[in-house]
């Protein structure tokens, strides 16, 4: 996740509720990639039924897609993601080692970010075999079921960890905490984190967090295949063409 940078900009002396309500929609929507109306209510601290009138206008002006209870990012801001700017920046810098990892192993490269408890694919690069992973772009899934949301949330220590699940929502996926714990412990010991089909199944799937000039964790890079393909022995190759490729892209982000 990108760190929050702390502004000092004065709010207007005579801001528009509504319009700020509605800027702060959009940007959640595209950070966390969808919301409900329950969620973007808690998330504004207004009633639900203002939640939902803000979503619907989002709505008529394209920034969302509605797609039964969640509302998605929608064209115009799917546009407005590829436009200058911290993500987009991160994005352009990562394009070219993507796709030397790409051709090394004939296998996806992705690029993801954390927001909260949620992981979104904000660029892959597509490998040429006819049974691949790809499409992966916009999508968002748990953290917790992702080799990317895994290596940035073992960045966490574990009450950091502890009080991002406090915060989850009822009806919100939440692992056993524990578990959890353990898993991130395996993910700094290893050095990179490993799933194996628990975001989807048949996809297996390696994760290295890249972190910023600070050294905090703002993305991280990954290699997806099909589980089918996956063999032991290419793990160490793997991993360590990760880690050059996420060193490559630090670089790049601190100059």
């Amino acid at each position: 996740m990108a760190p929050t940078a702390r502004s000092n900009k004065e709010r207007p002396a005579y801001a528009i509720t509504s319009v700020d309500h509605a800027l702060r929609l959009a940007s959640l929507l595209q950070l966390e990639g969808s919301t409900t109306v329950t969620d973007a209510a808690a998330h504004l601290g207004v009633a639900p039924s203002t939640a939902h009138r803000l979503l619907a206008m989002l709505v008529y002006r394209d920034f969302a897609v509605r797609e039964g209870r969640h509302y998605r990012v929608g064209p115009l801001l799917a546009r407005i993601g590829h436009s200058p700017g911290a993500m987009g920046r991160l994005r352009d810098i990562a394009l070219g080692p993507m796709g030397r990892l790409m051709n090394a192993f004939d296998e996806t490269a992705t690029l993801t970010i954390r927001t909260q408890r949620l992981v979104r694919f904000i660029a892959e690069v597509e490998c040429t075999r006819t049974l691949r992973v790809g499409h992966r772009t916009g999508m968002v899934f748990p953290a917790h079921r992702t080799s990317g949301g895994l290596a940035i949330l073992a960045e966490l220590d574990d009450d950091e960890v502890r009080a991002l699940y406090d915060q989850a929502a009822e009806d919100e996926e939440v692992p056993d905490v524990h578990a959890l714990f353990a898993r991130l412990e395996s993910v700094r010991q290893q050095g990179f984190a490993l799933n194996n089909g628990l975001s989807e199944q048949g996809v297996l799937a390696l994760g290295h967090a890249i972190h910023d000039a600070e050294g905090l964790a703002v993305a991280s890079l990954g290699i997806a295949m099909p589980s089918t393909r996956f063999q032991p022995q290419m793990v160490r190759p793997m991993v360590a063409a990760l880690k050059k490729a996420s060193r490559d892209i630090e670089a790049r982000l601190s100059g």
